[in-house]
């Protein structure tokens, strides 16, 4: 027997358990349901193991979790025969929080336990669920295809540290006991638990049994016969019949709301979901579920996502994302195929054929779903957006196959709104779109603020035309994959020409053609001023009330991309801006009869400092600019 040690837990799972303690009180009951999932999951973890090697299951083939309660003793003890752990998978899983980016998590907590159960609901709690009600844990496991004296004792009171030690058990899997706080003895009752059990476990597919007493044998009298004496004998509480297999008919919302939270340790309802058998060259089952919110760890690379999958029936793997594009990687539910081997691995699933065309299938669900939803339910599909809007702008340059429908599933801010809600989809733009427009135009900025002000929406506004307005960090990164939609192109308000084709109408372009004309003097007075500094210099199309502004030229790296790149640590080669001028402003016209030549060149490189600050929003040189200001402002004092 050896010694006994004390281990401290990691830091991350005191925050967890003093956080859980005290925020997820008003729904403490959910420890039963996260620690009968656990074992559940042992068992289909146990099943799949055996399948490469029978001797795993020590002669007891019949997996099940049974739960039992001493009121006296105020204990509840959960206990599976499913896969169990080592000393050292015990150390590993009671011991920390093996997620990624679970140190970010706690920096975003606020301190107010409402908001906080929120998220910790969203960060699934698990096994530590015990401590909401219990004031120690001990927890007894052997794992599958060990011997007896390799057994392990965990014990917790759910402060500082744990203690760990080698036992003797002559059963494999894991026993929870619960030692339970004083106000909580209510789970020391087995009706209690026997509600709690119907209530979240019915769809788990191993038996959840409590132990039913017998009954003492009846003498018969004159009335009655006799009633022989009954043995006590554990019953199981559950269908124990796995979900998915079932007719949907036969499953009530309830019971798919609880499997969602049984497969995800999400707390609240899902927002949707679609259960779906397939039958023909492709044999499989999908139970496809989208969470009203989004998890806490979503924008972590190292973050697992995908769904279970199961061959015919017997659980394989968690987590296989080779059945659902990154893009849908919010996705949570699983697929039970018939037409993989049992034996499958992720290196298999890589380059598989039933694989690829059941990616192919889930995804289109999938999309379908949500195409129903926007069509449907306007406003539930919005708070579908708030939530995933952007994981889903990555769709347009990771899927080329369903591009259009993704893109049809985006969702803008718009001129046409005013808003800064992102409720504008590419179909509302094309239906308003004016007579004789033929493409659709965006902003890309660091705000909404800074698009929905930018003086490149000038005259667009003037003719009435709609303009999208993007700020995300994404949003450039889309727009390079999503060039068109619905044979409409994309166009860029700060690009180029803006190229608006029948919405000039004959006049306009001649007093424009007239302006160009009359203005080649001034424009090139301001090109030989500032040199190197500009491409070019040209007479706008596009402003109105702001008197010059820069734009990139084609094939040119546009603002936001040079800021992307820059972001990402790459090496942006130098380009220079189309600067363009607006002659019908005071401004211009003041620098066009401006005779001095040194206040000449300093009145252009003033014009073209407020461009580039209105684009970019911050200069290469902000004090040199400042200081050419206030030297152009006493200037005009004198």
């Amino acid at each position: 027997m050896s010694q006994q040690e004390t281990h401290g837990f990691q830091t991350e799972v005191k925050q967890l358990l003093h956080l859980m303690i005290h925020s997820l009180y008003s729904n403490k009951e959910i420890f039963l349901r996260e620690l009968v999932s656990n074992a559940a999951d042992a068992a289909d973890k146990l099943r799949y193991e055996a399948l490469t090697n029978n001797d795993l299951y020590e002669g007891d083939g019949e997996l099940r979790v049974r739960i039992s309660a001493d009121k006296e003793k105020g204990t509840v003890t959960i206990e599976d025969n499913g896969i169990g752990m080592t000393r050292d998978g015990v150390i590993e899983h009671l011991g920390t929080i093996a997620k990624s980016g679970t140190a970010d998590f706690f920096k975003n907590l606020s301190g107010d336990e409402s908001k906080d159960s929120q998220l910790i609901g969203q960060f699934g709690v698990g096994f530590y669920s015990a401590f909401i009600v219990a004031d120690r844990v001990t927890v007894r496991t052997r794992a599958a295809g060990h011997s007896a004296d390799e057994a392990v004792l965990w014990e917790s009171a759910g402060e500082g540290d744990f203690t760990v030690e080698t036992i003797s058990k002559q059963t494999r899997g894991t026993e929870i006991t619960l030692h339970l706080r004083d106000d909580e003895k209510e789970f020391a009752d087995d009706y209690r638990l026997r509600s709690i059990i119907t209530k979240y476990s019915d769809h788990i597919s191993v038996p959840v049994e409590m132990f039913e007493a017998g009954t003492p044998a009846v003498e018969a009298t004159d009335d009655t016969e006799a009633v022989a004496a009954t043995e006590g004998s554990w019953k199981p509480m559950n269908k124990a019949t796995a979900l998915w297999t079932r007719n949907k008919s036969d499953v009530s919302d309830e019971e798919y709301q609880e499997f969602y939270k049984h497969i995800s340790h999400d707390f609240a309802d899902p927002l949707l979901w679609s259960h779906n058998r397939v039958e023909g060259k492709q044999e499989y089952t999908s139970l496809l579920y989208i969470p009203a919110k989004a998890p806490w760890d979503m924008w972590n690379r190292d973050r697992k996502h995908g769904l279970k999958l199961f061959v015919q029936r017997v659980f394989v793997m968690d987590d296989a994302e080779q059945f659902m594009p990154s893009y849908l990687r919010f996705v949570q539910g699983l697929i039970d195929s018939n037409d993989l081997p049992l034996n499958v691995s992720r290196e298999i699933l890589q380059d598989n054929k039933v694989t690829t065309a059941l990616r192919t299938a889930v995804t289109k669900r999938v999309l379908g779903m949500l195409e129903k939803l926007a069509k449907n339910d306007a406003e539930k599909y919005q708070s579908f957006w708030t939530e995933f809007g952007q994981v889903l702008k990555e769709g347009p340059a990771e899927d080329f196959a369903n591009k259009e429908r993704v893109a049809g599933l985006l969702r803008f801010a718009s001129t046409h709104t005013g808003e800064a809600t992102a409720n504008v989809s590419l179909a509302d733009y094309i239906e308003r779109m004016k007579e004789g427009q033929s493409k659709i135009y965006y902003i890309v900025a660091d705000s909404h603020e800074a698009a929905a002000n930018s003086p490149h929406l000038e005259v667009l506004r003037k003719k009435g035309i709609e303009v999208l307005l993007m700020s995300e960090r994404i949003d450039e990164w889309l727009i390079n994959h999503l060039t068109e939609f619905d044979g409409k192109k994309l166009h860029s308000v700060t690009r180029g020409d803006l190229e608006l084709g029948e919405l000039e109408d004959a006049g306009e372009k001649e007093a424009q053609e007239k302006l160009q004309t009359e203005s080649e003097g001034l424009v090139k007075r301001v090109k030989d001023s500032l040199g190197d500094k500009v491409s070019e210099v040209k007479v706008t199309t596009r402003l109105t009330d702001t008197p010059a502004c820069v734009v990139a030229g084609e094939g040119e790296m546009s603002t936001q991309m040079i800021k992307l790149m820059q972001a990402a640590g790459q090496d942006v080669p130098e380009s220079k801006p189309t600067f363009e001028l607006n002659p019908e402003h005071p401004l211009v016209a003041r620098l066009n009869d401006e005779q001095d030549e040194q206040q000449f060149a300093q009145w252009s490189e003033l014009l073209l400092q407020q461009a580039l600050l209105s684009e970019k929003g911050s200069l290469a040189d902000p004090s040199a600019f400042i200081k050419l200001m206030n030297q152009m402002l006493l200037a005009s004092v004198k």
